[in-house]
């Protein structure tokens, strides 16, 4: 019998022998191979990290020791271990996340999936314990050497450091085969008198007798403390953590179960903040991800288990057309750099660093960074394109508006899977960029509705020397193009109303304008006539939109954005300002966290439809019927007079 199948909480690993446990380890990276290439997910990260998550919880007891996860993509063998073993549904509707969650198990506790926080959430919990005298108690945070880039990691471990007695394990699980590891007696014994309070008190009484040797003893130590400290750097990377007051115990074989478990007994009977450095394989035992030289198959989509070839594939998508775009820039102008946050591939950028190596910047897990730096090379002469996910781009928002913004700063932020992503949860929808930046004085932000505006818009940004643009588009693959029959200012116009007395205005907002000419066919099936517009530029509202919107009975605005503080606020407010009195109407996504499911089902869920909006659009026109007779009817018939749309004010569409 399987004994995964027998496995339904932690508690189940403890009667299991050395050679079960491997027997465990095979069948879990089997189920993995299985599972994932049926759904698609995080693949090779969880292969890495199978035999480091038996011996965690086997050392410890989950959910009273609390096992935290950073990122957390990296946790689908935790689920495996603490009783979720149906992975037909992975990241669907309905379906266990590709994240931890607090909904699904008690096992769970960050479901945030951004990355370098783990650390800081260690130290709250550990000092939570501490307070609340909770001894028994155990705190263990993993972290991934890609999340220890991150500035927030460094902070927290600033912190921790700080208690020497406070207990905290962190297991920094380094997959980049930066160094080899320290295997047998020596590495060991060494691990073990760092982690007692002997080898604790034998330093503090040799430092005191020193310190009280006239003339030669602070030289004396100061000499054995750096032969010390050069020996255990030459013998294994540990100064570097223990320069910060943090006990260090490893390099640990990560796939060696026995030795995962001695180390982390070790750590968690210190008494004090330990790491527990493990060097892992990404990707291991499934030999197509050890073959992806990319990122191991990092993530992957549905794929063929044997091979790890893709299933099915798609058009052209959204990334890859600013990729390609970005490499024309560059053979164009040398004054084009470009800089990533640990995403290189991700947001689009390999071909770039291929063609200009020299050109390109990854700052690592490290928005803030990032951002700053970009000011820098602006300031120096450069044009940096910054291209990020669009909901971490909220961790720079500061540096955004204090450094880049404040200073007129020429830099351009692309915003890479804006707006409802759905398969990987509340996190990852880049559902906030378009409200937080409404903010930031002078900042000029994109929209664009297809390829050639993407195309377009980027080289409309990287034109901007004396302030930061931002150009946002979707995820997944690229429509066909739509376009435009005219102009109105800096506006497309995507659909004339046909009459000069139009009902509704509906601007339409990037990758949302095929659904808005669809609501457009449906609103003209009910005898609505709509004019349908494309702003582009939706920060700063088109000069153009009041004059425009004055012409028409109502405005709509679709984007795929929180509704609070939205593009559609920001019209509003624009109207005002104009002294436009007429009704608005703003539809986008509501001020909450979105559970994990298609694009297709999230939209459906919250109202973001075609046949949805054109329902409330039709009942908010016929409520204007009902008004006094100078408001006229929907369907045009015993109308006062409106302003006509002017028909020679719409400019020739432009290539």
């Amino acid at each position: 019998m399987p004994l995964l199948t027998r496995i339904r909480g932690p508690r189940d690993l403890d009667g299991l022998g050395p050679e079960q446990l491997d027997q465990l380890a095979d069948e879990i990276r089997a189920f993995l191979v299985d599972a994932v290439s049926k759904t698609g997910g995080h693949l090779g990260p969880n292969l890495g990290v199978v035999e480091l998550t038996i011996a965690l919880h086997r050392v410890f007891h989950s959910p009273k020791d609390r096992v935290l996860w950073d990122t957390g993509h990296q946790s689908y063998v935790h689920k495996l271990l603490t009783g979720r073993q149906d992975f037909s549904k992975l990241k669907m509707k309905g379906g266990l996340s590709g994240y931890p969650s607090q909904a699904e198990s008690e096992h769970d506790v960050i479901e945030n999936s951004h990355a370098s926080t783990v650390l800081g959430w260690a130290d709250g919990l550990a000092k939570a314990n501490e307070v609340l005298g909770r001894e028994d108690h155990h705190v263990v945070a993993v972290i991934g050497d890609g999340a220890l880039t991150g500035g927030m990691a460094w902070e927290a471990l600033n912190n921790i450091a700080e208690a020497k007695d406070r207990p905290l394990v962190i297991v920094v699980n380094d997959n980049e085969r930066s160094y080899a590891p320290t295997i047998g007696g020596l590495a060991n014994h060494l691990a073990t008198l760092r982690t007692t309070d002997g080898y604790e008190r034998f330093l503090a009484r040799t430092k005191e007798i020193l310190d009280r040797t006239p003339v030669v003893g602070k030289p004396l130590f100061d000499t054995l403390h750096g032969a010390k400290k050069g020996l255990k750097d030459f013998i294994a990377p540990q100064g570097m953590f223990e320069d910060l007051g943090l006990k260090y115990v490893g390099p640990i074989d990560g796939h060696d179960i026995e030795a995962l478990e001695s180390a982390l007994t070790r750590a968690k009977r210190f008494g004090g903040p330990v790491i527990v450095h493990c060097l892992t394989e990404k990707g291991r035992g499934y030999q197509p991800a050890l073959q992806d030289e990319a990122d191991r198959f990092h993530a992957v989509g549905r794929i063929h288990p044997d091979t790890g070839l893709p299933i099915a594939t798609s058009g052209a998508d959204w990334t890859s057309v600013f990729g390609e775009e970005m490499v024309r820039l560059g053979e164009e102008r040398e004054d084009i750099v470009a800089i990533t946050a640990a995403m290189l591939q991700p947001v689009g950028l390999d071909r770039f660093a291929k063609a200009f190596p020299h050109r390109v910047y990854d700052v690592g897990i490290a928005e803030q960074h990032g951002a700053v730096s970009a000011a820098g090379l602006a300031t120096g002469g450069l044009h940096p394109v910054f291209a990020v996910y669009a909901t971490f781009l909220n961790r720079a928002f500061d540096q955004v508006l204090m450094d880049v913004a404040l200073h007129k700063c020429g830099v351009t932020f692309v915003l890479d899977r804006a707006g409802v992503t759905g398969t990987d949860g509340a996190s990852h929808n880049g559902m906030w960029d378009m409200s937080i930046l409404q903010v930031v004085p002078g900042l000029r932000l994109a929209a664009p509705r297809d390829a050639d505006q993407v195309r377009a818009q980027l080289r409309e940004a990287v034109e901007v020397e004396d302030a930061p643009t931002v150009v946002r588009f979707s995820k997944g693959a690229v429509g066909p193009a739509v376009p435009a029959v005219g102009r109105v200012g800096g506006m497309d116009v995507l659909r004339a109303p046909g009459t000069d007395t139009p009902d509704v205005l509906l601007v339409s907002v990037g990758a949302l304008a095929p659904m808005c000419l669809e609501i457009a066919s449906l609103l003209d099936h009910q005898g609505i006539s709509t004019t349908v517009v494309d702003p582009r530029w939706v920060k700063p509202v088109d000069e153009a939109m009041a004059p425009l919107a004055e012409k028409h009975r109502v405005v709509v605005t679709v984007e795929d954005n929180s509704r609070v503080g939205g593009v559609g606020s920001a019209i509003a407010q624009a109207l005002r300002d104009a002294g436009v009195d007429i009704p608005l109407r703003d539809f986008g996504i509501p001020p909450r966290f979105l559970d994990h499911a298609s694009r297709a089902e999230v939209l459906a869920e919250i109202g973001l439809t075609a046949p949805d909006i054109a329902r409330q659009v039709t009942g908010l026109v016929a409520k204007l019927d009902g008004l006094p007779a100078s408001r006229g009817r929907a369907n045009g018939s015993e109308r006062a007079p409106a302003q006509a749309v002017d028909v020679d004010s719409v400019e020739p569409a432009r290539d």
